[in-house]
């Protein structure tokens, strides 16, 4: 696991290297390294996981001519340098990156079809006339690339976390105008496009290739189908719970310790004891102090105990929200609505203060297999013949559209009202695609929400405390199953996600099994509150000069929120102010991005 960077046709010192490196060096501190050539510069942070002594970045071979630096874990790496190895290839370490540069040399831009894991990778190839650049990206966005491209200088940058980027010299630090608006509307911007302007997210699966001088191609590799015919939910539950016992065997491999999450929900508990199988594990669980709702501690401790793990209870106390909040959305580069980013942020650093630099966890399971009550209230909703459309849209935002216009300035609500908060594409796929409904929102939801929304988060902020986070549920052989499911081994008759609480069934405690289904995150409905050191944080964050300077914002508009929310406190209004908050928090970090420091705790 580690860092990259680069730039491609472009003008750059050693210095633009090394502070891309410094900005993201939290993610790779085990070593770093770079090579520079005319027009070209890539390196890399390391991040040891596997062959510690080994590992050394950018590879290279054929006298230099291939050059790779590459970030993640290729799980297949045995097999693959095996039969590396039989067509004449020799390798100086076990590292699992070290297959890439031989894999690229035999099979050129192809090569990616034979990695299983989780990476981003830029190889410089110098064997032609003029050098070219690759860069990919794993099959589900698990490993995030961000680039700008320079159409006037035909120029390219790249790395794994927007600081980083930004870092690089005579980058630009203009924000997407119409950005705000597309973050209310889905919690974290979806699609390629990020909040700042001009720099754009490398799609899953994609291959993005550009020669000095040339305009960059990109190709999408499309998934590849497959059809089980499931007769039932018995034979679905069994195939998954297998495929899933395997991935966790495998992704428990590593030359450092492996831990595992254990939220007190269905996915990480299933996780959790799968692992367990393969031996003694440590869990680790967030929560908060104090007296708070939907505390799930005890559900977590319940499967630990099932288990039979070395269980670690997290607690961190809400009073330090706001100290928090500044590192967690430096490390996120852009904001996320979610007030699970600070519980993350906190977990992962525990994680690596008890020792450990693997963990795995149970995210992607819901997008997989269907378990959002958004889904199923669409999926309903069609069935009956109702609208399902803009009601599914309203769910995936921090307020409904209505409510959201209601905040702006005249001047910002005219200017967004032409202006799509979600790629019109994917607007186009999901409401007259093919397939049924919920077909159509599990590919929207696995193509778009899930790498924007929750992969991006579990990378930057488990790499912000140089922990390497292990997705299971993420792995090709448990999306494929699960993009084949048909519609009723998924949601039916009120419940979701049917097929993965088949897998879990007598491998989870039944209280957990069958407790209801609630969201992994801040009580914040409850924590915003006045008299809290949040609620006066928000405040200054949110007050009238600083909105007027923005002139997106109508401070009338914020103060009616503030006052909805000190009388009758409710869900959506405390999660608007929180989002407004965390923006604000952002848009003050990045006015100017390149001199902003790493945070001083991280980079310690």
């Amino acid at each position: 696991m580690c860092r990259i960077f680069g730039y491609f046709n472009a003008t750059a010192s050693p210095n633009d290297l090394r502070t891309a490196s410094a900005l993201q060096r939290h993610g790779g501190p085990d070593a770093s390294g770079s090579a520079r050539g005319a027009g070209w510069g890539i390196g890399n942070n390391r991040l040891a996981i596997v062959d510690l002594d080994g590992g050394q970045q950018p590879y290279e071979i054929d006298g230099g001519r291939i050059r790779v630096v590459f970030n993640g874990e290729i799980y297949n790496h045995d097999e693959l340098r095996t039969r590396l190895r039989g067509l004449g290839h020799t390798f100086s370490d076990r590292c699992d990156g070290g297959v890439v540069p031989a894999l690229y040399a035999e099979y050129g831009a192809g090569f990616v079809d034979h990695l299983d894991g989780m990476y981003t990778v830029a190889v410089v190839d110098l064997r032609g006339e003029r050098p070219r650049l690759l860069l990919a990206t794993d099959h589900i966005g698990m490993k995030p690339l961000y680039y700008r491209w320079d159409a006037t200088a035909r120029s390219l940058h790249f790395s794994s976390e927007l600081p980083a980027l930004l870092g690089f010299g005579g980058m630009s630090d203009g924000i997407w105008d119409a950005g705000l608006d597309a973050y209310l509307a889905t919690k974290t911007p979806f699609g390629e496009q990020t909040l700042f302007d001009g720099v754009q997210v490398l799609p899953p699966s994609t291959t993005m290739t550009c020669e000095l001088g040339e305009i960059p191609r990109t190709v999408h590799r499309p998934h590849k189908a497959e059809d089980h015919g499931f007769t039932g939910i018995e034979e679905a539950g069994a195939l998954v719970r297998e495929r899933l016992r395997a991935e966790v065997g495998r992704l428990l491999v590593a030359d450092v310790p492996v831990a595992v999450i254990t939220s007190g929900g269905l996915d990480s508990s299933l996780v959790t004891s799968l692992a367990a199988e393969h031996g003694p594990v440590h869990s680790f669980n967030i929560a908060y102090r104090g007296d708070w709702p939907f505390d799930e501690r005890h559900f977590a401790r319940q499967a630990a105990e099932r288990a039979g793990t070395t269980h670690h209870q997290v607690e961190i106390d809400p009073a330090g929200f706001p100290d928090l909040l500044e590192d967690t959305v430096w490390h996120l580069g852009q904001p996320n609505a979610d007030p699970i980013t600070l519980s993350t942020y906190a977990l992962f650093a525990a994680v690596r203060d008890a020792g450990f630099k693997v963990a795995l966890t149970g995210d992607a399971a819901d997008e997989v297999f269907g378990g959002y009550g958004r889904m199923r209230a669409a999926a309903e909703a069609a069935g009956s013949g109702r609208a399902w459309y803009g009601d599914y849209l309203d769910a995936l935002g921090v307020l409904p559209a209505h409510r959201r216009h209601s905040l702006y300035t005249d001047a910002y609500r005219a200017f967004v009202q032409d202006v799509p908060p979600i790629p019109a594409d994917a607007l186009e796929r999901l409401r007259g695609g093919e397939g049924t409904v919920l077909e159509r929102i599990s590919a929207f939801e696995l193509g778009h929400r899930l790498p924007a929304y929750h992969l991006r988060r579990v990378d930057h902020l488990s790499m912000a405390s140089s922990v390497e986070a292990r997705l299971p549920f993420c792995q090709r052989s448990i999306i494929a199953p699960g993009r084949a499911l048909p519609d009723a081994l998924r949601i039916q008759g009120g419940g979701v996600k049917r097929t993965l609480y088949a897998a879990a069934s007598g491998l989870v405690p039944d209280t957990v099994l069958h407790r209801p289904k609630q969201p992994f995150t801040l009580p914040i409905t409850a924590m915003l509150a006045p008299g809290t050191r949040l609620w006066e944080y928000a405040r200054d964050m949110l007050a009238a000069p600083r909105l007027k300077d923005g002139g997106q914002l109508d401070p009338a508009a914020l103060a009616a929120l503030f006052a909805a929310q000190a009388e009758r406190p409710d869900d959506t209004t405390s999660l608007t102010l929180w989002a407004l908050l965390v923006h604000e928090v952002w848009r003050e970090l990045f006015r100017r991005p390149a001199s902003r420091p790493e945070p001083a705790a991280v980079a310690a």
